[in-house]
């Protein structure tokens, strides 16, 4: 399915899906475990042309989603493509990877130095006027006022977007960890592929963003100590996947503590169940107008799905998992 489209959306609005295709071939490169990676130097050669235009472009209040991905994230973004005002562009890391090679832990474009969480610190003038000059570029070229940029992985990293983006507006999309560890293991197991002797899965190439994880998270902070002794190395995709979970739901309670005028949470439970509401109350938080198109298509394209069984999970690991559930508000679930 090119570009995530379907006959229904086609349906709601051709322009729309025209402006969807035009993103995914000119935009968003294609990451490690996709096919037509042949075309990630053409799309590398056209950024660099729009990033070496003179002017101090500025990008209008991007919208970034935000969490763990297999949370909503893709479908989230997929709705909010059906505004007139906005572009979406679902994970184009290899723009990041180019103006920043410290945001790529999957090894899609960069083969080491990934760093999950990035601070303002971190954020360089040439990164910012890169991407503003992308960015811009972009919602012009597609006819737009608006991006959203889907990538999960910012959730480690608000200061450094803030610094970055200023204007940018964040939205973090929970999912209980159930559903979202079963459907994160499932990915990994089904679309790994291997290559050139490794293999290249959920976890990055040759298990990199796993690496990363563990080095840069798990094992620097004491409340996984526990799970660190199990030996991180050994474990099976469903627990890496709740501990990718936890420590990722985790890091957005404190974003949106931290920062509550700039993260939106929404919980993927609540969008399914109650989209119009759901989805009004964001586009108002993002500075959008309400569209009877995105509240329309969501009404048609979410439904609930079957619940999945609690994961197998080692002591040390359920034991994070269940309080960080709790956290989240699904304790419920647990009973």
């Amino acid at each position: 399915m090119i570009a995530q489209l379907d006959k229904e959306y086609m349906q709601f609005s051709k322009r729309f899906a025209i402006r969807r295709v035009a993103s995914y071939l000119l935009f968003e490169g294609r990451p490690h475990t996709t096919k037509g990676q042949w075309i990630n130097p053409f799309v590398r050669g056209f950024l660099n042309i729009l990033a070496a235009i003179p002017g101090n472009s500025h990008a209008d209040r991007p919208i970034y989603i935000t969490g763990l991905g297999r949370s909503g994230t893709t479908i989230l973004g997929k709705l909010l493509s059906l505004h007139k005002d906005v572009g979406f562009l679902n994970e184009p890391k290899l723009m990041w990877a180019m103006a920043d090679a410290k945001t790529d832990v999957c090894a899609d474009y960069v083969s080491a130095g990934g760093r999950f969480c990035l601070e303002a610190v971190d954020a360089q003038p040439d990164t910012a006027r890169m991407v503003n000059r992308i960015l811009s570029r972009y919602t012009r070229l597609v006819g737009v006022s608006r991006a959203v940029d889907k990538y999960p992985e910012f959730i480690f990293r608000i200061d450094y977007l803030k610094a970055t983006l200023p204007d940018a507006k964040i939205i973090f999309i929970a999912r209980n960890g159930i559903d979202a560890v079963a459907s994160v293991a499932n990915w990994s197991q089904v679309k790994g592929v291997q290559k050139d002797g490794q293999v290249d899965d959920w976890w990055g190439r040759g298990d990199i963003k796993w690496t990363y994880l563990c080095e840069q998270i798990l094992t620097v902070n004491p409340d996984y100590s526990d799970v660190v002794n199990l030996g991180l190395n050994k474990i099976d995709h469903a627990n890496r996947a709740a501990l990718e979970w936890i420590v990722t739901m985790r890091q957005g309670l404190q974003a949106v503590e931290n920062n509550p005028d700039l993260v939106y949470r929404i919980n993927y439970e609540e969008l399914v169940e109650k989209p119009r509401e759901q989805l009004t109350q964001l586009m108002q938080a993002c500075e959008l107008s309400v569209s009877d198109t995105v509240l329309d298509y969501a009404e048609k394209s979410l439904y609930t799905l079957r619940k999945k069984p609690m994961p197998d999970l080692h002591a040390p690991v359920a034991a994070l998992f269940e309080s960080t559930m709790r956290e989240m508000g699904y304790g419920d679930m647990l009973e």
